[in-house]
């Protein structure tokens, strides 16, 4: 289908950030277009008990179907896109997709999220292995169901060592493992003793994932070291390149400001979601949406004059 022209608020990204604001501007009576890849890191989750109103847990494809249909019932439209490059113009922005078509609106979302850093693991060997159970990349989200389990954390560097002493809360069986060589000073090495989080030596030379373990080798091992489950500790690449090419300045590890939900530094500019620096969860997605959605949907109401004017 081939995507319309114009739209008053364009959305990039169609996450629980990026739907979520679909959602709120549609019922702002807003025209409203969400355009998305389908690289939702939602749609990879098997299941999450994080997502408040599921106690029971909900798979990620279906929070994101429930989300979709959700939205366009209220009048919000949804196409895919993969948009590259966006630019100002003299009525709002100019958006251009991967194929060549072009879009225009007055504002925009940037709800684009993060890629993550993954295990070098086949394709579908990885995926298996998160359907599977036995490798997680959020501790904050699946902690919980780990609880007295065997867990390996790889990547022995600070980012490793406080992934791992976060997950000792749950468990009293913690493997902190390097990639190719630890990084961690004499003072954190003591810290993860005190801990009682064991820490290996030797670089990481294979995984083998299984339905019920995942099997870690290293160099310095003859035989692997298994574990109900792993945690990648490997970090992540916030997709906000968009939000660059508009001149926003971006936080050090790369995400947009957490300040861009209300104020991006760029008139009718917003961000939502895990592109957004702070803590990478649903609820907190559904949240910047919410007030994104709000912020843009007032700040055209401003540009149109539909507010109250300050006395001069």
């Amino acid at each position: 289908m081939a995507l319309r022209a114009n739209a008053e608020v364009i959305v990039v990204g169609a996450g629980p950030g990026g739907l979520t604001a679909a959602l709120y501007l549609a019922r702002y009576r807003r025209d409203v277009l969400v355009v998305h890849d389908g690289k939702s890191r939602a749609l990879r989750i098997p299941k999450t008990h994080n997502a408040p109103g599921f106690p029971e847990g909900i798979q990620g494809p279906e929070l994101i179907d429930r989300m979709t249909r959700h939205a366009t019932e209220f009048g919000a439209r949804i196409e895919e896109a993969e948009i590259t490059k966006i630019e100002r113009t003299a009525n709002g922005f100019r958006l251009c997709a991967h194929d060549g078509r072009t879009l225009e609106s007055r504002a925009v979302i940037l709800a684009t999220g993060v890629f993550l850093n993954q295990l070098d693991l086949s394709p579908e060997a990885h995926e298996a292995a998160i359907e599977a159970g036995v490798l997680r990349y959020c501790p904050v989200c699946d902690g919980y169901e780990h609880s007295s389990a065997r867990i390996g954390v790889i990547g022995c560097d600070s980012d490793g060592a406080a992934e791992a002493l976060f997950l000792r809360q749950y468990s009293d069986d913690i493997t902190l493992m390097p990639l190719s060589h630890p990084e961690l000073s004499k003072a954190q090495v003591a810290e993860m003793v005190d801990a009682g989080i064991k820490v290996e030596k030797g670089a990481l030379s294979a995984l083998d994932p299984h339905q019920d373990r995942m099997d870690v080798r290293l160099e310095s091992r003859d035989a692997p070291l298994s574990f109900d489950v792993v945690y990648p500790a490997l970090g992540c690449r916030p997709r906000a390149e968009l939000a660059a090419q508009l001149g926003v300045k971006l936080e050090a590890e790369g995400c947009v400001p957490a300040a861009a939900v209300k104020e991006s530094g760029v008139p009718g500019f917003f961000a939502a979601g895990d592109v957004v620096e702070g803590l990478d969860q649903i609820s907190v997605a559904m949240g910047h949406g919410a007030m994104a959605a709000t912020k843009a949907h007032n700040w055209l109401r401003e540009e149109d004059r539909h507010t109250l004017q300050a006395d001069t």
